[in-house]
Formats: structure tokens, C-alpha cells, sequence
């Protein structure tokens, strides 16, 4: 008896996945164990893997489109065997919940009307059609939309599997967009510098002569956010002639499109490479649409000849006082942190605790310990190792608030606020209080460095407990950090400044390091939160206290 395989939820953030790559095809043989499909999730790419032994006898996604959790990928069964009923309620399935919150408020004449329009959308015919929808993938789970930083293709242009079509800006990084198939670029949806909608449609790749603009309309026949006024509409107004057009009005824009006065137009890729190479991108001549930067032109510039255009080419300085400004479009990831922070600084009641620490002590029992150390201990490190013992003392500060009910772990994660070039990341120590310094230090610097260059994994970034943001080492004497949910509380870490003290009623030179501990009200209240920072700074101020 056939079986579905659905997307299965591969972390505890996961709400979708994307098919990077089909490594079997229809009509394949499978058994259990075998790797069916590799799938993009956060910023891991994992392997799909069979438990069902027979024939693969249906694909429902294609290569680079988002599957929510629990959605239809294939179906196996038995060489021969019809599906048709199973597909038929695979689809409703999915579709029940949408049209139930669509037709309670709506009219009986309505619902009758989204019936024929959906009759009328499964029977549009593609299967004659050579060529293939080229959809914006879901590249991470926070993602909800791309950007086509630059086109490397255009309509018209012969395309192998393998070339680079694009590049992609997501809230995660820079990617090229790779073709899986062959054929001749037919369409372009998107213009360059533009958003796109995950599943959107950027571009159609076929046979020439292709009728792409029946794949387009049955994609979005099939795209249930679709407004049903949309579809009512196109029954009425017939066959849209704008399909026809969108081609050749794309292109034409792209053509007509020139350098924006003194706005910079570049790819990401082209100013991260020219950042690393110390090139200003600024004298770097674009040879992409519209005279965009991309990658090739950083590779190619010589700054000398750029300067001898340069002077040729504007001998007179400019006037004293002009105004000039520049622009860029926000990053995904940069649109994440903004989201996810602006709900917790106005969801969650932050107050702040604030304490100064002596760290005399500390700064000579590093400078012990970095003696016989395999790695050398930092002063983050061992912040790290203070909090997680003091959380053991403290379990009301390692906990989550869920809403109807409050958690509190036994268990220990560490998050560690990482900056990047994009953004923060945040990798997870996990089991922090019965870890040695050295084994954190080491740890700490095997997930920053992942962090720097994006090879974090699911397992890295998930299940912190408490946050430790440390901003000391750009000399930073004291700030407050807005709580990373789900924790219920984060430490900001101040550096650590030589200033006078008091002793024994004799002033002195002292190291003070200061650190303010930002809580969520609804689980923390002020006398838990002061408890915990009493005991950090004990520990801190006597460090041998955190080797027991």
C-alpha cells in the first residue's frame, strides 16, 4: 500500500523546509535507509531519509520550493499502483484548515464560486509543458521573503544545470542561486534589488517556445494565499495578455535602467569581497544590469586605472556643502533581529540590575591558569563558568515564560551573542556548569569562529537557557542588552576599567568590571534577579569558587 512522505520538523524552530536536491527520481526503486531528497533548513542542509520500502511513484515539490512541516514531498508504494485517491486527499488535507477559516464568514454563493474556481485550477493541463518554475526557496526558518541581488542570466540565454542564475540575499547570508535544469531562460519575474515572496516565481527555464505563462497561471492557481477576489476576477476578464508581455517589459527595464546619480549600485557579494580586499567599491567600474557591481568586476578592478578614469573623468571637485546621501536595502537577517527583538523589548517587561565587580583576583587567576592551560582562558570564559554555577544556585533565573505556564530548566545552555558582519548569532554551550574553563574557552572559540563563517548547525544554535552578551572587548564600560526569548533573562558584560576603590576605608587602584542583568518581570522579579548577581559577583571576586 502506497505511503506519504511528508516534511518532517528537523528542529524546534523548523516550520518549513526546502528540497535542495532530489537524489531519486520517479519510478526509482527505494528501500529503507536510502536518502530520498537533501533538504535546506536554518542553515544546515540535511538528508531526507526513506523508512518505506517500494517505488517512488510521485514527486509533489520541486528542487528549490519551501514545504511547510507535515506537507506532501512523495509518495511510495508499489510498482503500478494508483494514487490518485491518496493525492486527492493528501491535498485537501492540506488545504482544510485555510478553506474552514475561509468559508465560515463567507456566503453559500462564495463558496460555490471558490469550488468552480478550483476545479477550474486542477484542470489546467501542465504536464506537455517543457520548462520549469524557478521559485525562491525557504532558506532558513525565519525567512519569509529574498532579495535578487543581481542577475547573472537573461532572458534568452542558454542555461546548463549547474550555472549560476542569481544572486540571492536572505536574512542569513549571500547565496547563488543554482539551476537544476537545462534549457533557455524564458522568463524573468523579478528585477534585480527586488523582494521576493517565499514560492514566489522568479524566472521560467524550458524549451523555446515554451508556453510558460500556462506554468505561471497554474502556480498561482494552486498558491492558496491567492485573495478569491483575485480568481473571480480572472474567470470574468478571461486569459491575462500581461503573461505575454512580462518578458519583454522586464527586459526592457533592466535595459533602460542606468546609475541612480551618486546612489552605489552592488551586489553583497561584490561589496564583501571588495571590504575584504581594502578596494573602495566606489571606484570600481559595474558591468551587471544597469551598471551594477558584481563579482567579476571586483576581481577584474586595477585601482590604478580606476583613478586615472577617475580624474579624466571629474577634473573639478565637487562644491563645498552639497548634500549627498546613500542607501541600501535591509538585509534579511538585519529584518530578522529587528522582528524578533522588537517583540521581546515590547512583549516582554524588561527591567535592569546593575552591579560593579572587583576583578583583581580574576585577572591574576587567569594569568595563572593561561600558564598551564592547553587553550588560553579569557575573561568572557570566565564569566561563562560564573553564570552557570550561579544559575545552579539560582534556578528561577534559568527559566522561560510560555505563556500559561513558566519553565524552568534543569539543564544549563549558555547562549553567546556573537557579532557578524549581518547581524548576531547567538551559538549554545550547552552544559555549561560542568564544563571545565578550558573545555568552554575551547568551545567558545570553535562556535565563534562557526558563527563568523556561517557553518553554524542546528544543533549549535538551538535550546539556550540564559544569554551572555559580552561587549567589553570594544570598550564598552556598560549597556543593556534586550532578552533573547526564550530565555527570561541576559547578562550585558561591560570591560574591565582600572579605576579608584575603596578598601578597608583606604582609597586604592582597583580593575572593576561593571555587568547589568536584563529581566523579563512576568517570570524574574527584582529580589531573584540581585540574589543572582550577589552570586556571581562572589564568584567572580574569588574565582578558585568556580573550579569547585
Amino acid at each position: 500500500m502506497a505511503e506519504i512522505i511528508r516534511m518532517p520538523k528537523m528542529s524546534d524552530t523548523m516550520e518549513e523546509g526546502v528540497i535542495a536536491a532530489w537524489l531519486k527520481k520517479v519510478g526509482d526503486e527505494v528501500k529503507p535507509g536510502d536518502i530520498l531528497a537533501e533538504v535546506e533548513t536554518d542553515k544546515a542542509t540535511m538528508e531526507l531519509e526513506s523508512y518505506e520500502e517500494g517505488v517512488l511513484l510521485h514527486i509533489g515539490v520541486q528542487e528549490k520550493d519551501a514545504v511547510p512541516v507535515n506537507g506532501v514531498i512523495a509518495i511510495i508504494g508499489e510498482k503500478g499502483e494508483n494514487i490518485d485517491a491518496l493525492l486527492k486527499e493528501a491535498n485537501n488535507g492540506e488545504n482544510a484548515p485555510a478553506e474552514q477559516k475561509e468559508d465560515k464568514p463567507a456566503a453559500k454563493e462564495e463558496k460555490s464560486e471558490k469550488a468552480e474556481s478550483s476545479k477550474s485550477a486542477e484542470k489546467i493541463d501542465t504536464s506537455d509543458i517543457n520548462a520549469t518554475l524557478i521559485t525562491m526557496p525557504k532558506m532558513s526558518d525565519t525567512m519569509t521573503e529574498g532579495v535578487i541581488a543581481s542577475w547573472l542570466k537573461k532572458v534568452g540565454d542558454e542555461i546548463k544545470a549547474g550555472d549560476i542564475i542569481a544572486e540571492v540575499e536572505t536574512d542569513k547570508a549571500t547565496m547563488e542561486l543554482e539551476s537544476y535544469e537545462d534549457g533557455t531562460l524564458l522568463y524573468i519575474g523579478v528585477e534585480a534589488g527586488d523582494a521576493v515572496a517565499i514560492d514566489g516565481v522568479i524566472a521560467v527555464i524550458g524549451e523555446k517556445g515554451a508556453d510558460y505563462e500556462t506554468l505561471i497561471k497554474a502556480h498561482a492557481q494552486k498558491d492558496d494565499s491567492a485573495p478569491a477576489q483575485e480568481e473571480k476576477k480572472d474567470e470574468e476578464s478571461g486569459p491575462k495578455t500581461e503573461s505575454k508581455s512580462a518578458p519583454s517589459e522586464i527586459v526592457a527595464s533592466n535595459n533602460s535602467t542606468t546609475s541612480d546619480g551618486d546612489r552605489l549600485k552592488a551586489s553583497p557579494l561584490a561589496k564583501k569581497l571588495a571590504s575584504d580586499k581594502g578596494i573602495d567599491i566606489s571606484q570600481v567600474k559595474g558591468s551587471g544590469e544597469g551598471g551594477r557591481i558584481i563579482k567579476r568586476d571586483v576581481e577584474n578592478f586595477t585601482p590604478a586605472t580606476a583613478q586615472a578614469a577617475t580624474a579624466q573623468a571629474s577634473p573639478a571637485a565637487p562644491a563645498l556643502g552639497q548634500e549627498s546621501y546613500s542607501e541600501e536595502k535591509v538585509s534579511q537577517m538585519r529584518k530578522v533581529i529587528a522582528k524578533r527583538l522588537a517583540e521581546s523589548k515590547f512583549t516582554a517587561p524588561h527591567f535592569y540590575l546593575t552591579m560593579e565587580i572587583n576583578m583583581d583576583k580574576a585577572i591574576e587567576a587567569r594569568k595563572s591558569m593561561n600558564e598551564v592551560s592547553p587553550v588560553k582562558i579569557s575573561f568572557n570564559d570566565m564569566v561563562i563558568k560564573a553564570a552557570a554555577a550561579a544559575l545552579r544556585q539560582h534556578p528561577k533565573v534559568n527559566s522561560s515564560w510560555l505563556g500559561d505556564k513558566i519553565r524552568y530548566n534543569d539543564h544549563i545552555h549558555i547562549g553567546m551573542a556573537v557579532a557578524v558582519e549581518e547581524g548576531l548569532l547567538v551559538p549554545v554551550i550547552r552544559f555549561a556548569d560542568s564544563k571545565s574553563l578550558s573545555q568552554i574557552s575551547n568551545e567558545a572559540k570553535s562556535l565563534g569562529g562557526k558563527a563568523k563563517n556561517k557553518e553554524l548547525q542546528p544543533k549549535d544554535w538551538e535550546g539556550n537557557t540564559f544569554t551572555i552578551s559580552n561587549l567589553g572587548m570594544f570598550g564598552i564600560d556598560e549597556f543593556t542588552a534586550i532578552i533573547n526569548p526564550p530565555d527570561a533573562c541576559i547578562l550585558a558584560v561591560g570591560g574591565i576599567k582600572e579605576t579608584v576603590v575603596v578598601k578597608n576605608g583606604q582609597m586604592q587602584v582597583g580593575n572593576v568590571m561593571k555587568v547589568t542583568l536584563s529581566c523579563d518581570h512576568r517570570v524574574v522579579d527584582g529580589a531573584v534577579g540581585s540574589a543572582f548577581l550577589q552570586t556571581l559577583k562572589g564568584l567572580l571576586e574569588d574565582p578558585v569558587r568556580i573550579l569547585i
